[in-house]
């Protein structure tokens, strides 16, 4: 580990902007270092895009819903010394999700389970596709490679210098690596696959990295490994109960967490070195050291003057964004057995679905291939006994202008019409008839919202696509170019999208304030045996499992 002349030693005060998962992770590692922190939040409540919203009973998390990569999240609690099993409630999905093709005529179209384990998802290949089973077996072999690879010499790493890139192991690699990305996901999966269902199980993850499998280079399908070998899983309560366990441990460590208070500006001494922020009601917070976690776009061209920014709008000009999001969150009468807790509609002709929201003329897809989560199927707590919750997702062009969402059909007509669109869909192709009459509870979110509420850049629903270009060290880097002292986190810089990499990019503001570069993650503390052996028994007499 090398240790450069910026390393910084001793106490601090830090602001963090942002109190979504990346800002309360990053306020809890820098207090467990020592520093002073205080996070500035602009909304009401914590919790950024994995927010939370009731209604009429019904509680619906408004943003992420699959709990992958657990090890990360164990990591994670690790350095605060605690544990996932001990600050939350784990539940393994079986089956992991259920797909549903296109029908061919008016009946309902047949559903898929699949279930984690190598067992159970060679079996369905092979069910599907003679021969299937076996080239999935070394496609996972490969993806858990790649897995592998990327945890231990990409994710975890700054780029504050080329030491990690050096890496003798990596450096042999290299050519298994280079066709990983040069060819596109999707190419990779036809080339092995002949089976439409099948081909679209391994290219969906892409979406939860803000882009299509025609988009993403095919080191991606590391994501496979994920949902077929290891295992998805659910925090009882939602993923409001991840946030809230994560401030827990903040304030516990002398965080002080402020709501409702917007920053306006990012302060700089006349050394240009930042030395707090200016809220929106005037009042000043002096700092040493201020971490923006807000959207990176927000923070750059709003929240410092131009002669300041890294990332000006030229920059952004030549940038992709991850698609936009109609989210529905319907609370609905009686049983809905045809769904499963995370539940894929796939459309027949998925090129022209993605082109359709990334294209030059960008539009909402119809009929959409689409995400539903019904959290009901398994937590009794989000919903009134006998009705169901359901968490929709239709991926669109990230575009404000498609509007904005409401409660009860009050938001713009065109996210309304698609929503009733994605409603009628549901219905159709899982035999859900009488979806739409037994609804109860209805909210939209859109680009609009994403856009007014969270400052996403081009209302974005997840951050940066990963493209190539926009991936490890082409992705922007934690700290500023222009200001010292200024830090970023989140899902717009390293390590990119989702609530694994939110907590990794934390952890990268502690390693370059380290001055830690190298690759991997930070040495967890050692842990005292007796709490661990307390944490695993609290675990398993609430049937938690970080499996």
């Amino acid at each position: 580990m090398s240790r450069p002349s910026s390393a910084v030693t001793g106490s601090q005060r830090v602001v963090v902007i942002g109190g979504g998962i990346a800002g309360l992770a990053t306020a809890a590692l820098l207090a467990e270092e020592g520093h002073s922190v205080v996070v500035v939040e602009a909304r009401g409540e914590t919790g950024g895009r994995a927010g939370s919203w009731e209604h009429d009973g019904f509680r619906f998390d408004t943003g992420p819903s699959w709990y992958l990569m657990p090890e990360v999240f164990d990591h994670f609690f690790a350095l605060l010394g605690t544990s996932a099993a001990a600050e939350l409630d784990l539940v393994p999905l079986s089956p992991a999700y259920r797909v549903y093709g296109e029908p061919e005529g008016a009946e309902p179209a047949e559903a898929v389970d699949v279930v984690s384990g190598r067992a159970e998802a060679t079996a369905l290949f092979e069910s599907r596709e003679a021969g299937a089973g076996d080239r999935l077996a070394d496609y996972l072999d490969s993806a858990g490679d790649a897995y592998d690879l990327s945890v231990t010499k990409f994710l975890y790493d700054t780029y504050a210098s080329s030491e990690g890139l050096r890496d003798p192991d990596l450096l042999r690699r290299l050519p298994t690596l280079a066709p990983l990305l040069t060819r596109s996901l999707v190419r990779h999966i036809e080339s092995r696959f002949d089976d439409p269902i099948l081909r679209q199980i391994l290219g969906y993850p892409a979406v939860f990295l803000g882009s299509s499998p025609y988009d993403v280079p095919s080191l991606y399908h590391l994501m496979s490994h994920l949902d077929l070998d290891d295992a998805v899983l659910y925090p009882r309560g939602g993923f409001t109960e991840v946030i809230a366990a994560i401030e827990r441990l903040a304030v516990a460590r002398g965080v002080e967490v402020r709501t409702g208070i917007p920053v306006a500006h990012i302060l700089t001494g006349t050394d240009g070195r930042a030395r707090g922020v200016r809220l929106a009601d005037t009042t000043e917070l002096d700092a040493d050291l201020v971490v923006s976690t807000a959207d990176l776009h927000h923070t750059e061209t709003v929240l410092l003057p131009p002669d300041q920014r890294s990332y000006p709008e030229s920059w952004w000009r030549k940038r992709t964004p991850s698609f936009g999001a109609l989210l529905v969150l319907l609370g609905v009468e009686g049983e809905l057995p045809e769904l499963a807790h995370h539940t894929l509609l796939f459309t027949r002709d998925w090129r022209e679905n993605f082109e359709a929201i990334s294209g030059r003329d960008a539009t909402i897809p119809d009929p959409a291939s689409l995400y539903v989560c019904r959290p009901s199927a398994t937590d009794d707590t989000v919903a009134p006994a006998g009705a169901e919750n359901l968490f929709v997702l239709v991926p669109i062009p990230a575009d404000p202008a498609l509007g904005r969402g409401g409660v009860d059909g009050a938001g713009d007509a065109l996210i309304e019409a698609a929503a009733d669109r994605a409603i009628d869909q549901i219905a159709s192709w899982t035999g859900a008839s009488d979806l739409r009459a037994r609804i109860r509870v209805r909210r939209t979110i859109a680009p609009g919202d994403f856009a007014a509420d969270l400052g996403a850049w081009r209302g974005n629903a997840l951050g940066l696509a990963h493209t190539l270009g926009q991936s490890a060290l082409f992705r922007p880097g934690n700290a500023s170019k222009k200001v010292p002292g200024l830090l970023y986190a989140g899902g717009s810089v390293l390590p990119g999208i989702g609530l694994p990499m939110c907590l990794i990019s934390a952890e990268l503001v502690v390693k370059r304030l380290r001055g830690d570069t190298s690759a991997g993650p930070i040495a967890e503390p050692v842990a005292d045996e007796a709490a661990i052996d307390d944490g695993a028994d609290a675990g398993i007499a609430t049937g938690t499992t970080t499996a």
